[in-house]
């Protein structure tokens, strides 16, 4: 259970680990996906492009260096799928899904397939990290005292089940409860954690726009429309937090976990749900064992400051108050008074001055530049104007800190 503060990591200027990929890097992937390129050369173009990215990130003043997430195709990866029990469908049934899940919504009323379909099919069992060689290439790229700040970001473990219908997320005849599945989904998350730890990474970050997907009231409404639920929202919200808790139960002392919420980031700069994190806050600050929280705060979508009350003393929160959706900058100063409001909100939660409530937050933009490897709707020169100016609000709130 986290209890203790973790601090640097998170850092005072974080950004959420994808980065704009070069157009070089986007061609030969698209080469190879149509057969006209081979592996080995995405390979070689991926070392480059990251080792690139990496100097970047160093250059403009970033603790938390991410590989831009380069070599995959969406923010999420490939866990599930490199898990036996797991199988990709294409062209799947849309009975199986639920059509008012804000991201299948989107694609659906898009005339898009619904992402990725990966479904349990068998028993789930870890086999072997399919994130373990992308971090050894990017820890082996900075200096040894800096790899305990390298970041990397993982899949959220409820991701190919709040998507799912009633019955349709595993087969009843390999489980007979979510809590069985639930279960073996924690034990592999264990497995890859501690694989991960043994090969030097401290510093975690799990993407779960679900989570944020509860305070969508359109979702909800749909949620309780639909007959074939035999839960309610909130007890499915109960037991995800339990799954992530379960998750990360065996996780080391000095390894920090950090959970980013945010309402889509697709391409084009899709958004994809609303709704502040009024409706989940106790739940998702108070009972869910992470150390950080890296929310999205950019727009009123997001709602206001006033949960961050019910943040305890002893967790952060990276505030996203700088956009990767469009290229106009934000005011520096108008940032700042969001930054200290936010603060207010945390002292008042916590009895504390707002000096002491600063001590526990950082700033970001929302979501990443490019969840899905597009990209959103900016260019390399926006990426960078962005992150120089989280890094100068950071420098402003909390100078001569990382």
């Amino acid at each position: 259970m986290a209890s203790k503060l973790h601090r640097n990591p998170p850092f005072r200027a974080e950004h959420l680990g994808s980065l704009l990929r070069p157009e070089n890097l986007l061609k030969t992937r698209e080469e190879v996906d149509k057969g006209t390129a081979q592996q080995k050369q995405l390979t070689s173009t991926e070392d480059d492009a990251v080792k690139d990215i990496v100097d970047l990130q160093i250059k403009l003043g970033f603790h938390p260096i991410s590989d831009g997430e380069y070599r995959r195709h969406m923010f999420w990866g490939t866990f599930f799928p490199g898990m036996d029990g797991f199988e990709e469908i294409q062209n799947p049934d849309l009975e199986i899904f639920r059509m008012y899940i804000p991201d299948i919504a989107a694609f659906t009323e898009a005339g898009h397939k619904p992402g990725e379909t990966v479904i349990c099919t068998g028993k789930i069992k870890h086999v072997g990290s399919t994130y373990v060689d992308q971090w050894e290439y990017l820890k082996n790229l900075v200096p040894k005292d800096r790899v305990h700040e390298c970041k990397l970001t993982l899949a959220a473990p409820n991701w190919y089940h709040l998507r799912y219908k009633e019955g349709k997320a595993y087969p009843k005849s390999v489980y007979s409860s979510d809590a069985e599945y639930f279960a073996d989904i924690a034990k592999a998350y264990q497995t890859e954690l501690q694989i991960l730890y043994d090969h030097g990474l401290r510093n975690v970050q799990i993407d779960d726009p679900n989570l944020a997907y509860f305070c969508s009231e359109k979702m909800l409404a749909g949620w309780q429309d639909d007959k074939s639920n035999t839960k309610s929202a909130e007890e499915l919200l109960d037991d995800y937090v339990k799954l992530y808790n379960d998750c990360i139960s065996k996780r080391p002392a000095d390894m920090h976990v950090g959970v980013h919420l945010c309402r889509g980031n697709f391409v084009g700069s899709r958004h994809f749900s609303e709704g502040g994190y009024d409706r989940i806050a106790t739940k998702l600050f108070q009972h869910l064992n992470v150390d950080t929280y890296y929310l999205e705060y950019d727009t009123p979508r997001a709602g206001g400051f006033e949960p961050l009350k019910h943040l305890p003393k002893h967790k952060n929160v990276i505030l996203g108050v700088i956009t990767s959706k469009f290229p106009e900058m934000e005011n520096l100063e108008d940032m700042k008074k969001r930054v200290y409001s936010a603060a207010d909100y945390v002292a008042e939660g916590n009895d504390e001055t707002q000096k002491e409530a600063l001590q526990r937050l950082g700033v970001s933009p929302q979501c990443g530049f490019a969840s899905h490897s597009s990209g959103n709707s900016v260019v390399r020169d926006d990426m960078i104007a962005k992150l120089k100016l989280v890094r100068e609000l950071a420098d402003s709130i909390w100078p001569g800190e990382p």
